[in-house]
């Protein structure tokens, strides 16, 4: 029994042994695994570094720069404004009756005295005839009042007639006096409604559409109007500036010369007149804390519109020999603005700066940058305090890169 036991030990022995062998490979293979994942996933110092293997420094960055410059810089004051006609008038007819006449066409532009519209006349021609018929007879009775006064005054003096009858006609004669002088009146008021049925136009502009046709019967002060003329030529602009800039306008606008005021498109590009500042408003609104202020442009190319919406500039004043970069060259961060100077070793400083007025997708510098300074205006977004720096010349990408005005 013994010795069975024994051989049984002494056969199981071997296996155990073996599955032991097998699990410590298993063991070492995964922890070698692990190692060599970790390896090959751990950044080289040359990566930590950032630079190439091989090298001691990261390659220079290609950039655009240019030398700031001195000139002159305008000034501006920039708002929004509303085009509105230098003169509107609706035109309303004085006197009752029938259109006969439609002499403007839509959109026309007229001159003042020209003929806009007609109404049937032959009411006032009858009216005037009747009022020249009763001046007729009322002068013929005054010529016999006097006539007859005259030969009671002779009666008179001979003592023929009473006083009281050379009074009387004296009274007659005064009264046919007074109606020639009302039948004046009626004949030049029936002149006057004879001329208001000619209907003309009491400004030069442009005609709007019309709002009646031929054959229409219009009454007198009509609420609607028959027509609208707007005096396009010249035209204003009015526009507020805040009560803080008042003072900058009135100081400006106190030259000889008054100021100039351009006006743009709603996207602030395109320039569509030149015209002067006009006048100021009396007043400052306290429910917005802004002024009005009004300008006045030629328009003789018609650019601008009654109601149109335009951005406003009015030139204060023009800075002399200063520094001038682009705009896309001035960099904001949380200590203010700087700008990337190039050195001549070809790497970059960080220079703080002082701005200036704007205008144009320029910006001057009031301190900070001199002139013939070369500032980084394309490739900022790679750059560091001391960066080395390759030059590239690519002016097209320093305008685009350069903000509207």
């Amino acid at each position: 029994m013994l010795a069975r036991r024994m051989a049984e030990t002494i056969a199981v022995a071997p296996r155990r042994r073996t599955w032991l062998w097998v699990v410590g490979f298993l063991i070492l293979a995964l922890v070698g695994y692990r190692l060599g994942v970790r390896t090959a996933d751990a950044p080289s110092v040359a990566a930590v570094s950032g630079a190439a293997p091989g090298k001691g420094a990261p390659p220079p960055v290609p950039v655009v720069a240019i030398a700031a410059r001195t000139g002159d810089m305008p000034v501006y004051l920039s708002a929004l404004g509303t085009v509105t006609a230098y003169n509107t008038v609706t035109v309303k007819s004085r006197v009752d009756g029938q259109i006969m006449k439609v002499a403007f066409e839509e959109g026309q532009t007229v001159k003042e005295g020209d003929l806009l519209l007609e109404i049937d006349p032959r009411p006032f021609e009858v009216q005037l005839a009747q009022a020249e018929g009763q001046m007729a007879r009322d002068r013929a009775q005054l010529e016999v009042a006097k006539r007859t006064l005259q030969r009671n005054g002779e009666l008179l003096s001979q003592g023929i007639i009473a006083r009281q009858m050379y009074d009387d006609q004296q009274a007659a004669v005064g009264q046919f006096t007074g109606a020639v002088q009302m039948d004046q009146a009626l004949i030049d008021q029936a002149k006057l409604q004879l001329t208001y049925s000619r209907i003309t136009a009491p400004i030069s502009g442009r005609v709007g559409l019309r709002r009646v046709d031929v054959g229409n019967i219009v009454q007198a002060n009509d609420a609607t109007g028959l027509a609208v003329i707007t005096q396009v030529q010249p035209i204003t602009v009015l526009f507020t500036v805040p009560e803080d800039d008042l003072r900058s306008v009135i100081g400006a606008s106190g030259d000889a010369d008054r100021l100039a005021v351009e006006a743009y498109d709603r996207a602030g590009q395109k320039q569509l007149a030149t015209g002067a500042l006009e006048s100021t408003d009396n007043q400052i609104d306290p429910a917005t804390g802004t002024t009005k202020l009004k300008a006045v442009f030629p328009n003789t190319d018609e650019s601008l519109f009654p109601n149109q919406f335009v951005n406003v500039r009015v030139l204060l004043d023009t800075k002399k020999d200063a520094v001038i970069v682009p705009g896309a060259a001035v960099q904001r961060g949380k200590d203010g603005t700087f700008v990337f100077v190039v050195k001549a070793d070809s790497t970059v400083e960080v220079r703080p700066v002082e701005l200036g007025p704007a205008a144009g997708g320029d910006a001057t510098i009031a301190r900070g940058v001199a002139a013939d300074e070369k500032v980084v205006v394309d490739g900022v977004d790679k750059l560091r305090a001391g960066s080395a720096v390759k030059l590239r010349d690519d002016a097209a990408t320093a305008e685009k890169k350069a903000p509207p005005a």
